[in-house]
């Protein structure tokens, strides 16, 4: 095969492949405690994602290994460094 037809049968199979989305809408508005890659913990109330995971937590704060809260206020989390999302209140059903 020559390399534009093998590009092109790669893209056609990429573009068929149903994409996953994160089902993160229940969370929007929640408290959330978000454990990241490296041992990081941060909590904040989830204000947005997208496809690829990546969050915005407003109100935010580190939680430090000896238990020191720093505040941190409104910040991006890329998707690749999540390790586990948790809500901290009450999910409803809808």
């Amino acid at each position: 095969l020559t390399s534009t037809l093998r590009r092109d049968i790669h893209q056609n199979s990429l573009a068929k492949m149903p994409q996953a989305q994160p089902e993160l809408k229940k969370y929007m508005e929640k408290r959330v405690f978000c454990q990241l890659n490296g041992n990081r913990k941060v909590i904040g109330i989830l204000r947005g994602y997208d496809v690829f995971m990546n969050i915005v937590l407003d109100d935010a704060f580190e939680e430090k290994q000896g238990g020191e809260k720093v505040a941190i206020g409104m910040v991006v989390i890329r998707g690749n460094s999540v390790v586990m999302l948790e809500a901290l209140e009450r999910i409803s059903d809808k």
